[in-house]
């Protein structure tokens, strides 16, 4: 063998050794975490937070991919536009997996995830919004719903007017839908139009169709307070709250002094807002404007007279505070802008808490103290004249036609000073101001009423 020879086999063996050497100081592969969200459930604020709560826990484990576990018929719209911003601007890979249906706001979930599989037998699409009762919203709603459906489409690269069709049945796709009909998917239909990447029975074949091997499967547990958070967040007993603080409030205002009523309210106020406090669904200018609401119907009620500026004033902040308290401040800043949709929902849940607190609180105060409940509590003898008793002092009644000085100002309740004697006294008409004089016109049920004795 040549000495040429010999240094080129002996230099192609180093350079052997050297990338073997490379090879082997290299670190193994890392295994990829996969993070596994399971929404198996009505589309409501508490699946809302428990969505942004589980892409927050993913991010903060740097997972590689998150997996969104869908069964779901659908729900409030409001919550599924929340779920929707947060999926479509997530910086880790999302994997829609149809557990069975995706209707109606489940649909518009899981076309925002970045690729959907789906279980055989499974289902997606039929979003048209629709009432309690199960009829279609007006077209205001829908037309809300199918820019939503549309824009998430183009987002994740799918066919708009097909996401469009599963909202209104007017809509007509060649070869896809025909008009009159709200269109949904079963799983070979989504495959061929590219609304479904897969079929699979179990989530460990859905990331072997998406190629994800050497993984860790990590799902995401609720912690006991955030299960606490997300059961006092329910719609349901959110109402319950709003109708206990108003007829806490109205129950308080029947009866002298601070008791029970109120501290039921204040009790049913702390229910209410703190979840959403601590859920970031409340800001701190919401809670004030409840808070200046309350302070501006107290003025109304014990130092402004009548019912005026000061009290509608109030009544409309408080509205304002408990609305936005229950909309998703995310939605108030979405990219596409806000909505005034999302606020329907609020509107109509306090405004029947309103209304039933209200009607609650005025049959339970005519019935509850009638019955024998309260016997051993209440006082029930009767005091009549014909025993010596009576119920105010007659001695005012001499003041009729008698003339004084007005001690306090009369709006329309004061003080009036008779001859030597202070009296409370009530001004017939407007308001008298303190050092009047003033005549006693007459006494009725203990109270003496005057009115102002203009200057000659």
């Amino acid at each position: 063998m040549s000495k040429r020879l010999r240094n080129i086999f002996l230099g192609t063996a180093i350079a052997a050794g050297l990338c073997a050497a490379t090879l082997s100081a290299q670190p193994a592969p890392r295994r990829q975490t996969v993070y596994v969200i399971e929404l198996m459930q009505e589309i409501n604020a508490p699946a809302a937070r428990l969505v942004h709560k589980g892409l927050a826990a993913a991010q903060k484990a740097e997972a590689d991919y998150v997996l969104l576990r869908l069964n779901t018929y659908g729900g409030e719209l409001s919550a599924a536009d929340s779920i929707r911003n947060a999926l479509l601007h997530f910086p880790i890979p999302l994997i829609a997996y149809i557990d069975n249906q995706a209707a109606s706001a489940g649909a518009l979930i899981a076309i925002s995830c970045d690729s959907i599989y789906m279980r055989s037998g499974g289902s997606i699409g039929a979003a048209t919004v629709v009432h309690q009762t199960g009829e279609a919203a007006p077209d205001k709603y829908q037309s809300f719903m199918r820019a939503m459906m549309r824009a998430t489409a183009v987002a994740q690269g799918r066919d708009p007017h097909i996401a469009e069709a599963m909202v209104d049945p007017d809509i007509v796709v060649p070869a896809v839908s025909d008009s009159g009909k709200v269109l949904t998917f079963t799983v070979d239909e989504a495959i061929v139009h590219h609304y479904c990447e897969g079929k699979a029975e179990s989530v460990a074949e859905v990331l072997q169709q998406a190629c994800i091997e050497d993984y860790d499967l990590v799902t995401y547990t609720p912690t006991l307070l955030d299960v606490i958070i997300l059961f006092l967040m329910n719609p349901f007993l959110q109402g319950l709250f709003l109708m206990v603080i108003v007829g806490g409030i109205y129950f308080e205002l029947q009866s002298p002094g601070i008791g029970f009523p109120l501290l039921a309210a204040g009790i049913a106020a702390l229910l209410y807002f703190a979840p959403l406090y601590l859920e970031g669904l409340l800001q701190n200018w919401e809670i004030l404007i409840f808070v200046l609401g309350l302070i501006l119907i107290a003025l109304e009620i014990f130092v402004v007279p009548g019912f005026g500026v000061t009290g509608i004033s109030g009544i409309l902040l408080c509205t304002a505070g408990l609305v936005f308290a229950m909309v998703d401040n995310t939605a108030l800043h979405a990219p596409d802008g806000f909505h005034a949709a999302l606020l329907l929902r609020p509107i109509a849940i306090l405004s029947i808490s309103v209304f039933g607190g209200l009607a609650g609180s005025i049959y339970l105060s005519r019935r509850l103290f009638d019955t024998r409940m309260f016997d051993r509590v209440a006082l029930k003898t009767d005091l009549t004249g014909s025993d010596g008793y009576l119920g105010v002092s007659a001695s005012p009644a001499a003041t009729v036609g008698c003339t004084g000085t007005a001690q306090t100002s009369l709006r329309p309740s004061g003080k009036v000073l008779i001859g030597d004697v202070l009296y409370d006294a009530v001004a017939e008409r407007g308001m008298i101001d303190q050092g009047d004089a003033v005549r006693v016109t007459r006494y009725e049920t203990g109270q003496i009423y005057c009115v102002k004795i203009d200057k000659e």
